[in-house]
């Protein structure tokens, strides 16, 4: 077995990283972002579909973002949707457009997206020591079937912590970010 790559690993942890700042993308800060609804599924056509299947989303204005329902069938389909994905907010019809307007958030709300956003970004730090626990494994192995140098296991042992610290870290101030805007919107 040869040295582990350390670029794959570096590619999985970064994976880590983007599913957070996706996570705290549908968190919502009072401020109108096409990507709250993103986990919204209609029930259309038997089946259930994606939001941006049905109709074209917007965010027109700061405390509003507004659906353009293709299809005159669903408008009350996607009402429902939006209503039921827990979400706190609702929708109101407008012939094919769906007007959502955002609510301001109360202080109690902003604990509570703190809370979830913590939750987040602790499963994204995680994430990122268990691919160091792989590393690890793998150079051990590694250095077992006498393909790397005990001197090489080690130095490889520094890059990867260091590497897991920079994640790490990166999770940390994506954290901190989405606080600051979840307290100050």
């Amino acid at each position: 077995m040869a040295a582990p790559d350390l670029k794959e690993f570096e590619k999985r942890m970064q994976g880590a990283i983007d599913a957070l700042k996706k996570e705290f993308a549908g968190l919502r800060t009072g401020r109108a972002a096409v990507s709250l609804l993103e986990p919204v599924v209609v029930e259309a056509y038997g089946q259930r579909m994606p939001l941006n299947q049905c109709g074209t989303v917007s965010a027109p204005e700061p405390r509003l973002l507004s659906v353009q329902v293709w299809d005159k069938g669903l408008v009350v389909a996607v009402q429902k949707a939006i209503r039921e994905a827990g979400l706190g907010l609702n929708p109101a019809a407008d012939g094919t457009l769906v007007r959502v307007p955002i609510p301001e958030l109360n202080e109690e709300r902003r604990k509570e997206l703190t809370k979830v956003a913590h939750k987040y970004a602790e499963q994204a730090r995680v994430a990122v020591r268990n691919v160091r626990r792989d590393v690890m494994e793998d150079l051990k192995k590694a250095e077992k079937d006498k393909s790397i140098s005990q001197d090489e296991h080690r130095r490889l042992n520094e890059d990867v912590q260091k590497m897991t610290d920079r994640f790490v870290k990166a999770a940390d101030e994506t954290l901190a970010a989405k606080e600051k805007e979840i307290m100050t919107v």
